[in-house]
């Protein structure tokens, strides 16, 4: 399912997105025409309210397009509800933030077993997914810290942990390393990297850092809710 093939994972075309009505309303999205293939690595960059965020929040299904199609593993995601959408976050997705967004009281452990505890899975099976998770990103021995007791860079870790234990075939990383040193992005990127070279896991990552985004294969520059430039490597 990872793996690259010749059916793209998502393609959207004619995507806009309105804010506010009348006098009030605000174009964010302006038309984006825009195919994913598996297994791509792609930054999103732009200057501040040009729209990357908001593409970034339709395409991980946070947030519903004013007009357009949007399909993804060939499911019209534009026609769902909300349920149905979360579904979709749920089973095939999975989100890193710049704030971690861990909960405070709790455990790396119990972090990353939230989303599986919501799939109803056995206790057993979420401690053995958790550990393993929180092994690949380089925290095994920090399976009972609370985020207060660990470094900005570990709790990173902890939240990549929590969006691969459900083994997702999109990771969406909104500014990844906004919150970190230059050292500590470096090994935040290179486990980002890994995930996607070893385990052929599609990263869309919005960030503002040239160094950040020469982690990707493909860059993005959004300006004015429009695509101003798609660039990728020479074969």
């Amino acid at each position: 399912m990872n793996s690259i093939s010749q059916s793209p994972l998502l393609e959207v075309r004619r995507l806009t997105k309105t804010y506010g009505i009348g006098d009030a309303a605000f174009q964010a999205l302006k038309g984006i025409d825009l195919t994913i293939q598996r297994g791509e690595f792609v930054a999103i960059m732009g200057p501040s309210g040009s729209g990357k965020s908001t593409l970034m929040n339709v395409l991980g299904c946070l947030d519903t397009p004013t007009s357009g199609s949007y399909i993804y593993e060939g499911i019209e995601v534009q026609t769902l509800n909300s349920e149905e959408r979360s579904l979709l976050r749920r089973y095939a997705l999975g989100f890193i933030f710049q704030g971690f967004n861990l909960l405070a009281r709790t455990s790396a452990q119990e972090n990353v077993e939230l989303p599986l505890l919501y799939r109803g899975i056995s206790r057993k099976v979420r401690h053995e997914r958790a550990f393993a998770a929180l092994t690949s990103v380089g925290l095994p021995t920090k399976f009972a810290s609370t985020p207060g007791e660990l470094s900005g860079g570990q709790q990173q870790r902890v939240a990549i942990a929590r969006a691969i234990v459900t083994e997702p075939s999109t990771l969406f990383a909104d500014e990844p390393t906004g919150n970190l040193d230059s050292v500590t992005t470096r090994e935040v990127m290179e486990i980002l990297t890994r995930l996607n070279v070893d385990r052929g896991i599609t990263v869309l990552m919005v960030t503002h850092d040239d160094e950040v985004a020469a982690s990707a294969k493909r860059k993005l520059v959004i300006k004015d809710g429009l695509i101003e430039s798609d660039t990728k490597p020479s074969v």
